[in-house]
């Protein structure tokens, strides 16, 4: 029993001496702390004090001369800086005000302006265009304007994208004939008529078509081919316009002679990025290796290999020509064959499907200008 008392009163004493031996190490540590952070905060209470000081010089409170100061003086100096920056910030804000104010008359002005210039047939076209109808029940005029200018804050040209681009070009074609109506004479200053299409005149000659039929693509320069390319095709779209410019006026402001003009600018269009490409000198190789093939034998009246080489330029002889990249899982033993010149550009973007398309107009329009033989021809007298 004596025994048993006496273990636990030696655990108790134990308890209590570990205790003590921590909470001397917690003070000691917490004293080397101390010690350690007091120069520091001399440094913080220090730099507090020479900040003081130098405000105070700043204010010219104290100085050599001055060696103490009243507090009346120091608060009359705070006071009047308030004043200041109050003053400022409320000069600021009346600007804001002031520009504010004048920018929204800016706009209402603007937006009266608007109101005032755009008439009753610019509202039915632009609703027309939306397919929105340009007058609902019980409603005026100018809530119809009011209903045009919502949808075309909320869905602003949604639509223009997918437009027709034929249509735009015949939309050209009737405004034209409208102004001709509009005119007292159908015939300009410089004696020409209204219908006639715009051509570009370079200066090229026949003779020399001729020289760049036998030249094209002899001497391997890609720079020279791209130059003789880009001459032949131009004269040929000024052949086919002048062509179109001595039709009779009847012909040329019938519906059949409304349409070959539209063709005509639409093609023109059409071949404006590949004549920057060819002027440039960068269209891709594969592409101007297929136009030398096709515009050679167009100038030497080879019209069914020219037309050979235009189909191997826009659809190709690949096994899949639209480009598929792979048809199953496994990879196909003539897979290394299909190269660029077997892949389908007409369908790589929508800017070379139209100067190609562009091209076959050319192709066309270059047989019925200079005809051969029906065996060297496509379509003969189609």
């Amino acid at each position: 029993m004596l025994a048993s008392v006496y273990r636990q009163l030696l655990c108790f004493v134990g308890d209590v001496f570990r205790t003590v031996r921590l909470w001397c190490s917690i003070f000691n540590g917490l004293r080397e702390l101390d010690r350690a952070l007091r120069p520091r905060r001399m440094d913080v209470l220090k730099a507090e004090i020479e900040r003081k000081r130098k405000e105070l010089e700043n204010r010219q409170l104290v100085g050599p001369q001055r060696k103490f100061f009243k507090r009346e003086e120091l608060i009359k100096q705070t006071t009047e800086e308030y004043e200041q920056r109050r003053r400022a910030k409320h000069q600021d804000e009346d600007d804001d005000e002031s520009s504010s104010s004048l920018s929204v008359a800016s706009l209402l002005k603007k937006k009266q302006e608007d109101e005032r210039v755009l008439p009753r047939k610019e509202v039915i076209r632009r609703l027309r265009d939306r397919s929105e109808p340009i007058l609902l029940f019980g409603e005026t005029e100018t809530e119809a304007f009011h209903r045009l200018r919502r949808l075309e804050i909320l869905e602003p040209e949604v639509d223009r994208g997918l437009r027709n681009d034929f249509q735009e070009a015949m939309e050209k074609v009737d405004q034209i004939y409208l102004d001709e109506i509009l005119k007292s004479q159908g015939k300009t200053e410089d004696g020409k008529s209204v219908h006639d299409v715009k051509v570009e005149n370079d200066g090229t000659t026949l003779e020399d078509i001729q020289n760049i039929a036998q030249e094209l693509g002899e001497r391997r320069n890609k720079g020279k081919d791209a130059e003789m390319i880009l001459t032949a095709l131009k004269f040929i779209l000024q052949m086919w316009g002048e062509r179109l410019n001595a039709r009779p006026e009847p012909e040329k402001t019938s519906m059949r002679g409304k349409l070959a003009s539209a063709t005509y600018g639409q093609t023109q269009s059409y071949l404006r990025p590949l004549f920057k490409r060819l002027r440039k000198g960068s269209i891709p190789e594969d592409i101007l290796e297929h136009l030398v093939r096709i515009v050679k034998n167009m100038l030497l009246k080879e019209y069914v290999k020219a037309n050979d080489a235009y189909l191997q330029m826009a659809i190709g002889n690949a096994p899949w020509p639209i480009g598929v990249t792979m048809v199953g899982i496994h990879a196909r033993t003539g897979r290394e064959k299909i190269f660029s010149q077997n892949i389908a550009h007409v369908l790589n973007d929508e800017t070379q499907r139209k100067f190609i398309q562009a091209l076959k107009r050319l192709m066309t329009q270059c047989q019925r200008l200079f005809p051969t033989d029906p065996s060297r021809s496509v379509e003969y007298n189609a």
